[in-house]
């Protein structure tokens, strides 16, 4: 009984205040020993040893970035950021890279983002050797192959196509357009004639440009022994001496206030995201630390004032921060942003509004200050709590310029951060004449127009142009150069007479849809008879489907039973109708289509129905390597392998489908049989 009456009294002890407890001093920060040295080759070189895991990773950085964009192909830098390592090298295609890296559980990788290019590596200590040779013939000599460059093509095709889906996305995007203007790098959006654009030989002028060793600042850590590394380094770049002119600076950015309410409508949701806010500044700003404490007070957390009041007391927002935005080398974005209930969005801009005024009119209490000033240190301090992140760090002050102490300095400003500074520089760095407003919702549902804050309201329009299909210009000489091609495909397929001696076809494929498209697999009986007929007999996990086309109509069966093709569906039996292999290969004997060369391998086939397709020609073999199309907004791509003989004709027996860049399905034939005598009968009698 005395025990439980111990226990009864321990457990009614009144529960201490998290206000209550203490917490200790934030640990001294230290930088640790960095070796720096400069290759014969002109290339700087970073080395910190760490010897906690038997791991060296890497990162080159290299002085571009897509502010370097021209105007008329937004989108290069960060697609040839993608090919320098999609690509692969001389000796191995992207493809046999990942599967010689994944077998040693390393990684390489590249990218080219606003202000600076990446090409990094990571690697166990006992491959170093092996991985170092791939980085190196990555970041010195990528092969940036032509499909690659198509490939993430499609994939900024394919974004752009969905750009208007997320309101967040949405409001980010145009936000930055208000603040720094349409007109520049920074505020300028790749559309579908950019991307097009888009060559090849734009990439490699790119890459060829600003990758070279007196642009490249390279940062190693790891297991290693420094003098080791320094020597191995030097070995392995003693090869790439590329110099080029030097890089000129990235522009400059030109305050250009945009002050006023703007609305996106988009009727689809029933909440509104909101952004208010101007220029911001960068990171040596004598300034910025205080800024960064007044955001913390503003708007960083469960604690802000923003918070406090637009959330929780008033109940109007589901989401509220604010930020001081600032960059290394060009100011960043100040912005108070959050998401709110449709029919209260008037209200949560006003208040957000009516609170960033307060803030610029009084001083902030102590224990605001002491909170903010303590949160601001400690996610600080996270940026340097590894010697990779140190390194890091150390790695962008030395390419944008800093000082090696900048790290000391700005945490000492930090700390002496006061409630006076923080309102001299709400005053003097926030005007109120100069915010601009972007809500992105459905007005009909605002319980008040946007028009009661005050000022006029701009609509912006975000509507995304059609793709522009890139017809080939036909001439005498194209028309004739591709009439060319395809006899020497029919050539090498087995003949054109054969090939027109074909009339019907029997096909049993197995198609397998990737994992992250569904995962789906199907057996299909696919059946043709010439001229334009088509049956298909698919078993899929749902049930059975079957699916009878005569070039202008038919019907479809499915578990749910049956009906009339609609007309979406006509339409897209009728391009693949179009797209038939075998008939395809006929296409200059078709009076009602046209055949143009557009490339020396290439050959473009258009008909009067508006279908199209660009079959590409393996130049070795004679035989198609690929076909494509346009599949709504992205480019679909079916790679030809695997080539057998049926009938006396070469013909493909795997085709691979990539949606939007991306591997989408496989598909294997199992059975091809050629004149087996169908007609139409046959092919029109229901299951």
């Amino acid at each position: 009984m005395k025990a439980i009456g111990v226990l009864f009294a321990c457990a009614l002890l009144p529960a201490q205040s998290y206000r209550d407890l203490k917490y200790p001093p934030l640990p001294e920060l230290k930088l640790p020993k960095v070796e720096s040295i400069t290759l014969a080759n002109g290339m700087q070189v970073l080395l910190l040893e760490n010897h906690e895991l038997p791991t060296v990773r890497g990162v080159a950085l290299v002085r571009t970035g897509n502010l370097f964009d021209p105007p008329d192909k937004v989108g290069l830098a960060t697609i040839t950021g993608s090919v320098i390592r999609g690509g692969g090298t001389k000796a191995k295609t992207g493809d046999q890279l990942d599967e010689q890296l994944e077998d040693v559980a390393a990684s390489v990788e590249s990218n080219i983002g606003e202000s600076s290019a990446t090409v990094s590596f990571n690697a166990l200590k006992e491959n170093t050797d092996e991985v170092l040779a791939a980085f190196h013939d990555v970041l010195t000599a990528p092969e940036l192959r032509d499909d690659k460059v198509q490939l993430f093509k499609d994939q900024l095709r394919s974004g752009i196509s969905r750009r208007n889906d997320d309101p967040q996305g949405i409001a980010t995007r145009e936000f930055a357009a208000l603040i720094y203007g349409k007109d520049n790098s920074y505020g300028w959006d790749m559309n579908y004639s950019s991307v097009d654009s888009i060559t090849r030989v734009d990439v490699a002028d790119f890459y060829s440009r600003y990758f070279f060793p007196a642009n490249t600042l390279l940062a190693v850590t790891g297991d290693f022994a420094a003098p080791a590394m320094k020597v191995k380094l030097e070995e392995l770049f003693a090869g790439w001496t590329v110099t080029r002119a030097k890089v000129p600076p990235f522009p400059t950015v030109r305050r250009q206030p945009a002050p006023g309410t703007f609305l996106i409508s988009k009727s689809d949701v029933t909440q509104t995201t909101f952004v208010i806010g101007e220029l911001g500044g960068t990171f040596d700003d004598r300034d910025y630390p205080a800024l960064q404490v007044m955001a913390d007070i503003l708007g960083g957390g469960f604690r802000s004032r923003l918070f406090s009041t637009v959330r929780t007391k008033l109940g109007y927002a589901y989401n509220i921060y604010a930020d001081w935005g600032a960059n290394y080398d060009h100011p960043g974005i100040f912005q108070i942003s959050g998401s709110t209930k449709s029919a209260s969005t008037t209200d949560a801009i006003r208040v957000a509004k009516r609170e960033l005024e307060l803030i610029r009119t009084a001083e902030v209490t102590p224990a605001e200050l002491d909170t903010a000033k303590q949160s601001v240190l400690n996610s600080f301090v996270f940026s340097f709590d590894t010697p990779s992140k140190t390194l890091n760090r150390l790695l962008q002050y030395k390419y944008f310029g800093y000082p090696d102490d900048f790290l000391f300095r700005y945490q000492k400003a930090v700390a002496s951060v006061t409630r006076a500074d923080i309102l001299r520089v709400a005053k003097s760095h926030i005007d109120p004449a100069a915010l601009s407003v972007l809500a992105v919702g459905n007005p009909k549902d605002f319980a008040e127009p946007l028009t009661k804050l005050g000022a006029p309201v701009k609509e912006i329009d975000i509507s995304i142009p059609e793709p522009k299909s890139a017809k080939a210009e036909a001439g005498p000489e194209t028309i004739a150069a591709g009439r060319a091609l395809l006899e020497k495909v029919r050539q090498a397929s087995g003949g054109t007479a054969k090939l027109i001696a074909v009339k019907d076809y029997s096909q049993r494929v197995e198609t397998q849809v990737e994992a992250a498209s569904g995962g789906l697999k199907a057996e299909q009986f696919n059946r043709w008879l010439a001229p334009g007929i088509f049956r298909q007999d698919a078993t899929y996990p749902f049930g059975k489907v079957s699916v009878y086309f005569d070039g202008a109509a038919g019907w479809m069966k499915t578990p749910q039973g049956e009906a009339p093709i609609p007309e979406a569906q006509r339409k897209q039996l009728s391009g693949e109708l179009f797209r038939s292999y075998l008939p395809l290969l006929l296409s200059d004997s078709n009076p009602k289509r046209a055949v143009t060369l557009v490339a020396p391998s290439t050959v473009e086939i258009t008909d009067d129905e508006g279908n199209s397709v660009r079959l590409i020609v393996n130049p070795k073999t004679g035989l198609p390597e690929k076909e494509e199309f346009e599949g709504g907004p992205t480019v679909i791509v079916q790679e030809f392998t695997a080539f057998q003989p049926v009938g006396g004709l070469q013909l493909p027996s795997s085709v691979t489908i990539y949606q939007a860049g991306k591997k989408f399905a496989t598909v294997t034939v199992k059975e091809m049989k050629l004149n087996t005598g169908l007609t139409a009968e046959t092919l029109k009698q229901q299951p």
